[in-house]
């Protein structure tokens, strides 16, 4: 049903994109009418093979929201089902509508994920950008970020979050984990309310400086898993981009029993210290290691900031190894190019794998014959070498690497 007030049957919705350089949106705008009934316009770029299910699409969505007058025009740039639907229904809301959500199908199985699955990489998608969305997967990343903060201009808040829930419901994105990004408060409560229902896998929580704020999310959280009888738990990861949330790293890693991993958000953490972002990265040396160590205490995986030269994939080599020998288990990214880079920057070398695995044959030797002295030839192995080699084991069992086929050293 339509608001009433006089000012919402005279407001005009827009929500999308359009032009040239555009693809796989659309931009809809609704103009609230007093007499005329519904009335269509629509250019599409596809408009021979798509314009009767478009048409069909715009009807259906004003029915639901009980629109009986009003223009409501599209430009399409071939945007699929779930983008049409939601900037749609963007467009009538901004321009005075209330009506239900409108979702569209389910068109796929959601994967379970767990709290110490590998997050080696995690590439941010725009929330605003649905171009980006459909062939994501195809890159591999183990995590996919749909994000509603940094990337999404102020205007388009409210129709990225609706895009972003049908994303969530529309799109396979395979064996990829679906984080979405949320906005800091108080947009970040409107952020889950439209999208905890679609069972993100993880929520990330920008710029956390005390652990009250995850609490609070925890709770907003809690409240629509029961609303919506989500039986899935629905993971956190606060990302600490300020000196204050260094300072408070092990309260906010402790604050929620969803928590699985810290990050650090390094553009911001410099620009507060007042100081530039070097390729070293000796400026923030020291709030990476409070980070990796408080993780570490509380239980969960560091993961570290993204590499925002997108065209320097040496450095990003460094930087990524680097990154591994502190401690960190992964990082972010901001383009495709730089996946296959970040997997193999934290994945055990030949030689570690090599060494990890006659640590371990070793150990279970020992255990075997009921020793309680690891050794290999004549040098005695501690408990935590073997603690080590257990865990580089593991890892190269999870990566599909046995002895031997590890990355060259």
């Amino acid at each position: 049903m339509p608001d009433t007030s006089v000012e919402a049957e005279l407001r005009r919705g827009s929500a999308g994109h359009s032009g040239g350089t555009v693809r796989s949106d659309c931009r809809v705008t609704v103009e609230p009418a007093t007499s005329g009934g519904v009335l269509l316009e629509i250019k599409s770029r596809v408009a021979a093979y798509y314009g009767d299910s478009i048409r069909q699409t715009l009807l259906a969505i004003a029915n639901s929201f009980g629109v009986s007058d009003a223009k409501i025009s599209i430009e399409d740039e071939g945007a699929l089902p779930f983008t049409i639907a939601a900037r749609v229904e963007a467009a009538l809301r901004l321009a005075g509508y209330l009506g239900h959500e409108w979702l569209p199908d389910t068109t796929h199985r959601l994967l379970a994920t767990t709290k110490d699955r590998m997050r080696r990489s995690r590439l941010y998608l725009p929330g605003s950008e649905p171009k980006y969305f459909v062939n994501a997967a195809l890159h591999a990343p183990d995590a996919l970020i749909l994000d509603l903060e940094d990337s999404v201009h102020p205007d388009d808040k409210f129709a990225s979050r609706l895009l972003v829930r049908n994303a969530l419901r529309a799109i396979d994105f395979g064996p990829c984990e679906r984080m979405v990004r949320i906005n800091q408060f108080p947009t970040a409560l409107d952020d889950l309310d439209a999208i905890v229902s679609q069972r993100p896998d993880l929520i990330l929580i920008p710029k956390v400086e005390h652990a009250y704020k995850v609490q609070e999310i925890d709770r907003h959280i809690t409240g629509l898993e029961q609303q919506h009888r989500i039986e899935q738990t629905i993971f956190l990861m606060p990302i600490i981009e300020s000196a204050l949330g260094i300072e408070n790293a092990f309260a906010i890693a402790t604050a929620s029993e969803r928590i699985v991993a810290l990050t650090i958000g390094l553009e911001d953490y410099t620009a507060d210290l007042g100081v530039p972002k070097s390729k070293a990265g000796d400026e923030s040396l020291f709030a990476r290691l409070r980070l990796v160590n408080a993780a570490r205490a509380a239980g969960l995986q560091a993961i570290d900031s993204v590499y925002g030269d997108v065209g320097d994939l040496d450095g990003l080599r460094t930087w990524g190894e680097r990154s591994r020998s502190l401690g960190f288990e992964g990082m972010g990214c901001v383009h495709p190019s730089q996946i296959e880079v970040i997997h193999r920057a934290f994945s055990p070398t030949t030689a570690e794998i090599e060494k990890a695995t006659k640590i371990v044959a070793a150990f279970n030797e020992a255990n075997a014959q009921g020793r309680s002295v690891v050794s290999i030839g004549s040098k005695m192995i501690d408990p935590p070498v073997v603690q080590r080699a257990l865990q580089i084991v593991k890892r190269a069992s999870a990566l599909g690497l046995p002895a031997g086929e590890g990355k060259q050293s």
